[in-house]
């Protein structure tokens, strides 16, 4: 029998890959689409007389209009902003005010003056740093799906073929029509609405995994914990089912107790460390 705490002392920090922290292909495919554009705005650094200057460059090059939203590190196209003189929606796809009026908005949104007093002195370099500072805030999204990543990997590792002997994120309804099985049990009689991260069939056995990765702690792990548990317990009595939860990450470390009673009843709750040795080929296979 595995000892829950020697199990859970095995959980990682990060399971955080290369390409986690920036995308940096995206950031520099975001910057050349514009680049362009901004080497014609470059013409406004250091400018003597850059709303006059400002005013000839979007007369005859219009579509560097659409530039000036990444400057404010805003993806829209549309900007809304206010003040006592009124409030303004700035179309910068298509100009939908005078050009004295974006004037306007280059003065109060001090891009005028982060031009024309050399602050910067790239604006293609500057909005590099601004592309990398918005994809950070990616890392939240990327990061939900890393666990599920590995285990894939290593489910491909094992031999397994997508589509034809696993498959990604199906719905109870769709396990009981695809492979003809009865899991009223665990839908609440088709009430609950339940989808699994990967779905593996065997000759004898059809396996509905779930994936997660918490590197800090929340009420969050407890309701996943005990959910997992009762899944658990209902899957027990379905015939050539088996319910697999792969797991892992030190926010568990607070949340032990709830992870425990799951450990307890599921046999198939495995962290990456089992994965490592080679669970997924002990288990399928």
């Amino acid at each position: 029998m595995r000892n829950f705490e020697k199990w859970l002392g095995k959980f990682k920090n990060s399971i955080a890959t290369y390409d986690y922290y920036i995308d940096l292909k995206k950031v520099i495919k975001n910057v050349d689409n514009i680049k362009i554009e901004l080497n014609i705005l470059n013409s406004l650094i250091g400018s003597k007389n850059i709303e006059k200057d400002f005013e000839n460059i979007i007369k005859k090059y219009p579509e560097t209009l659409k530039c000036i939203p990444i400057l404010l590190a805003i993806r829209d196209m549309e900007i809304y902003a206010q003040d006592e003189e009124g409030s303004f929606l700035y179309n910068f796809k298509r100009s939908n005010y005078s050009i004295e009026q974006y004037k306007i908005f280059m003065r109060k949104t001090g891009l005028f003056d982060l031009i024309q007093n050399h602050i910067v002195n790239n604006l293609v370099d500057y909005v590099l740093g601004v592309e990398t500072g918005l994809d950070s805030n990616g890392r939240k999204n990327r990061g939900g799906h890393l666990m599920e990543d590995l285990v894939e990997m290593y489910i491909i590792k094992a031999g397994f073929i997508k589509g034809v002997n696993y498959f990604k994120e199906m719905k109870i309804s769709e396990i009981e029509e695809k492979f003809k099985i009865d899991l009223s049990e665990i839908s609440n009689n088709g009430k609950t609405v339940k989808r699994f991260d990967f779905v593996i069939k065997t000759e004898n056995m059809i396996y509905a995994i779930e994936t997660n990765f918490y590197a800090s702690s929340g009420s969050k792990l407890n309701e996943t914990a005990r959910s997992y548990k009762n899944i658990a317990q209902e899957a027990k009595d379905i015939s050539g089912f088996t319910f697999v939860w792969f797991t892992d990450g030190k926010g568990w470390i607070d949340a032990r107790n709830n992870l425990k009673e799951t450990f307890e009843t599921l046999e198939t709750i495995y962290n990456i460390d089992d994965m490592e040795n080679n669970v997924i080929e002990k288990l399928f296979l």
